[in-house]
This record gives structure tokens, C-alpha cells and sequence, in this order.
């Protein structure tokens, strides 16, 4: 999901109506195409909510100063924990930081941990 939302940010596309431009159904399965489907569209739809949420949380950095490997991981991982109920906070947590480790830069994974921590512990 983090490399479908780093897509839309360098379309500059968050249309909720692009769903079939970059979820592609053949080569998804059914419990994978409800996450991707669901989490697309509440991305798409609280995008404002989560990247003020995110700026909140990023000890005043904007978010054009954040890395777009990391701003889509964080993305993912605070709509996830803000409106995905049957995802624990915990489990967003791990997955974020283990892209971050994969994606970004060498201090990316402690900068996503410190915010989604941020995020869990004022939630």
C-alpha cells in the first residue's frame, strides 16, 4: 500500500475515483483487495486529516520536507491507526518502520517510529 500512495503523491492524484489506475484486481486477492480498496479510499478521502495529523506529530517539520518514501509509509500507517478499528496501533507501528528501514534513509525508521508513537500515545 505504501508504494500506491507514494504513486498517487508523485501523480498529485488522490482521487478516490483513480482506484482502477493503481489497484490492479487480477493480481490481488480477495482479503488483500478489501485492505488495498479500503484503505485507499480513506486515504483519498481523510488525506487532509491524516497529513495534519502528521504534521502535528513531526516536531513542526512540513510536510514538503519530509521524504515521500516516508511520508507515504507514515500516510499508510496514521490512517490505519486513526480508522482502520480492526488493525492494532502496534501492528501499523512495526509495519512502517520495517518499510522505513527498507525504503528510506538510514534515520528514516526512528523518525517514523517517534511520530506514530506520538500519534498512539495522544490518541
Amino acid at each position: 500500500m505504501m508504494q500506491i500512495v507514494f504513486q498517487m503523491e508523485s501523480n498529485r492524484d488522490f482521487s478516490v475515483d483513480s482506484v482502477d489506475r493503481y489497484l490492479d484486481i487480477d493480481h490481488i486477492n480477495s482479503k488483500q483487495w478489501n485492505y488495498c480498496s479500503d484503505t485507499f479510499s480513506l486515504i483519498c478521502n481523510r488525506k487532509e486529516t491524516i497529513d495534519e495529523t502528521i504534521e502535528q506529530h513531526s516536531l513542526k517539520w512540513k510536510l514538503s520536507r519530509i521524504p515521500k518514501t516516508d511520508l507515504a509509509t507514515l500516510r499508510v500507517a496514521v490512517c490505519e491507526i486513526l480508522f482502520e478499528d480492526d488493525i492494532p496501533a502496534q501492528t501499523s507501528i512495526n509495519e512502517a518502520v520495517e518499510l522505513a528501514k527498507k525504503y528510506g534513509t538510514d534515520d528514516s525508521f526512528r523518525y517514523v517510529n517517534a511520530i506514530l508513537g506520538s500519534v498512539v500515545k495522544e490518541g
